[in-house]
């Protein structure tokens, strides 16, 4: 009888301690207690009183701080079966952290050996690679950005001539009609488009051509014969400093294409300097310190409404001082009044050839690739008043009409020096016909 009130004195006191508990808990610990309690009745009597106690407890003690922070310090892990929660224990869990830090510096490892992997892959050169090899490689880097900053012109002209060549069983005058369309449609231009589509049909009629498919070949080798064949570098030869004059209108991304331009001849270990020689617009000056400042080159500037003839002259006489290999000089870019336009650069000009004789070297026009057969017109006034030399064609990832280059070196006889492909320093490049012609159509 003594033993029966013990027992029920027991009970009493655990389920007086359960039901202060349990406020206190967790709805987890409570449902995880009571399904370890299921457990507890399937166990063997010893090991029931043995661990029935602590049991009970030990749950709810490691489950409140892994609210809080069990996923992040990794230092206690649950698995899930059956229903039941179960806790492996700390010298498990220790392991277990062990164990992941080991797999994350292995990791680690990988991740670092195969990123040099990939880096060598895509550009840096081994020191004892043949000049040749760097030189494939550069080319394949130039024809993946030209592929990129052409994908718009690709789609307006690569792609509709592929859905023709497909659509099409012979090559017949419905044909060679819908090819010079898609061509003038992409602003190639009227002229230049009849001439290149005649030049295409009698190369065709010549190699005796008769099947769609083979015409994207001789489409690629016209375009690159109209553009010139082989790029034409920059002319930054001569005794003194050489002198770059760089004209076009206000918005085509002159300012910009002279910190590109700088940028790059830096980084070919050329001394460059800069002259604002647009002195007409404050907003010129204050662009062009900021990307001399940005490019890390030295830049000549006067007030606003200075003489930029002055301006030049003290930029010549500084880059003498300095020793400066290359002088990049900004110029003024309205067409409102064209007299005064070509008044205004002639004096530049004029200034540049007295104080170094066979300067400049180079007379850029900058034209903006959006603006279509607009960039024409633009480039014959600049001719007359400036004597352009090579242009830079910019924006022209940013257009579907891309076909304006072919329409430039064909109609002005100028030759296309350099375009941008991009935003970054770095996309002001040489310009290739060949690559050019093959970006067009290549997938």
């Amino acid at each position: 009888m003594a033993g029966v009130k013990v027992a029920i004195f027991d009970k009493f006191k655990r389920s007086k301690k359960e039901s202060d508990l349990s406020p206190e808990l967790p709805n987890e610990v409570i449902m995880t207690r009571e399904d370890e309690g299921v457990e507890d009745a399937e166990m063997a009597p010893e090991e029931k009183a043995a661990g029935s106690f602590f049991g009970r407890f030990r749950p709810g003690k490691k489950e409140e701080p892994a609210v809080s922070g069990e996923a992040e310090s990794g230092l206690a892990e649950t698995s899930v079966g059956n229903g039941a929660e179960e806790q492996i224990s700390e010298s498990e869990a220790g392991e277990s952290q062990r164990s992941s830090l080991l797999d994350k510096f292995r990791m680690g490892k990988k991740e670092d050996q195969s990123g040099n992997d990939t880096e060598l892959d895509t550009g840096l050169e081994p020191a004892e690679m043949s000049a040749m090899e760097a030189g494939q490689r550069s080319k394949v880097s130039l024809m993946e950005r030209f592929k990129t900053g052409l994908s718009k012109t690709r789609k307006n002209i690569g792609d509709k001539i592929d859905t023709l060549i497909k659509s099409t069983r012979k090559l017949d005058d419905e044909f060679w009609e819908e090819l010079e369309d898609i061509l003038i449609q992409a602003d190639v231009g009227m002229n230049t488009s009849l001439e290149l589509v005649g030049k295409i049909k009698m190369a065709a009629a010549k190699r005796k051509i008769k099947e769609p498919e083979e015409v994207t070949g001789l489409i690629q080798d016209e375009i690159t014969q109209l553009l010139g064949n082989s790029p034409e570098p920059l002319n930054i030869s001569g005794s003194g400093p050489a002198v770059i004059l760089v004209v076009g209108v206000n918005g085509a991304g002159k300012t910009t294409s002279i910190a590109k331009l700088a940028y790059r001849l830096k980084r070919e270990n050329h001394q460059v300097m800069l002259a604002a020689g647009d002195t007409f617009r404050a907003a010129a000056i204050d662009q062009l310190q900021i990307w001399a400042d940005r490019v890390g080159v030295e830049l000549i500037k006067h007030q606003e409404g200075s003489d930029p003839g002055a301006v030049v002259f003290d930029a010549i006489s500084a880059a003498r001082a300095r020793k400066v290999d290359v002088l990049i000089i900004d110029t003024a870019g309205r067409l409102q009044n064209k007299a005064n336009l070509m008044k205004e650069i002639g004096k530049v000009r004029r200034v540049i050839e007295r104080e170094l004789p066979g300067a400049p070297q180079e007379v850029l026009l900058v034209l903006d690739a959006t603006t279509g057969q607009n960039a024409i017109s633009q480039a014959k006034i600049f001719r007359e008043a400036t004597g352009v030399t090579g242009i830079i064609l910019t924006k022209l990832d940013g257009t579907a009409k891309g076909g304006i280059v072919i329409a430039v070196a064909q109609e002005l006889d100028i030759p296309v020096k350099m375009v941008g492909i991009g935003e970054s320093l770095e996309d002001l490049r040489d310009f290739s016909p060949q690559i050019f012609a093959q970006a067009i159509f290549e997938k």
